[in-house]
């Protein structure tokens, strides 16, 4: 289902962008508008695919996933097949939680949050060097992070 977003839709999905877990008589109050035309608002939102899910976002370091890893992976086969067999391997790792199809360049970019170095090291052999597809991986590790956010511009 194909909507356009007029004001009222954008401020919904500009205030729960900032917090999902008000009320939506909250929600109602702060994009000015009644909280059944809120309601019915957010579940259009939603059954279009505009809004995909609500969620916590939690602080990696605080759960023991200090590690940032981004890695860039070739295949030797980039088939369309092979492309897909690489993503059904690493789909299902907790740690993986982005996965992008890139060109040009590497096949795949990964984000990866880890515990640490030893942790990175037993996932990186079981993602990566066990797959017989995988040519090359290149792993950033991230030092510092300035920015992260996960809010759209709408």
């Amino acid at each position: 289902m194909d909507i356009v977003l007029d004001e009222l839709d954008k401020r919904i999905l500009n205030a729960l962008q900032a917090d999902a877990a008000q009320t939506n008589h909250q929600l109602a109050q702060l994009v000015h508008a009644s909280p059944p035309t809120c309601l019915r608002r957010v579940k259009r939102l939603t059954d279009a695919g505009i809004i995909l899910r609500q969620v916590a976002i939690v602080a990696p370091d605080k759960v023991g996933a200090g590690l940032t890893a981004i890695v860039e992976v070739t295949l030797d086969n980039q088939a369309a097949e092979r492309l897909q067999e690489f993503e059904v391997v690493v789909a299902d790792e907790p740690a993986l939680l982005q996965c992008y199809r890139v060109s040009p360049g590497p096949d795949f970019v990964l984000v990866l949050q880890v515990a640490d170095m030893a942790a990175y090291h037993a996932l990186a052999h079981q993602l990566f060097a066990a797959q017989k597809n995988v040519r090359n991986v290149r792993t950033y590790f991230s030092i510092h992070r300035s920015k992260f956010e996960t809010r759209l511009a709408v």
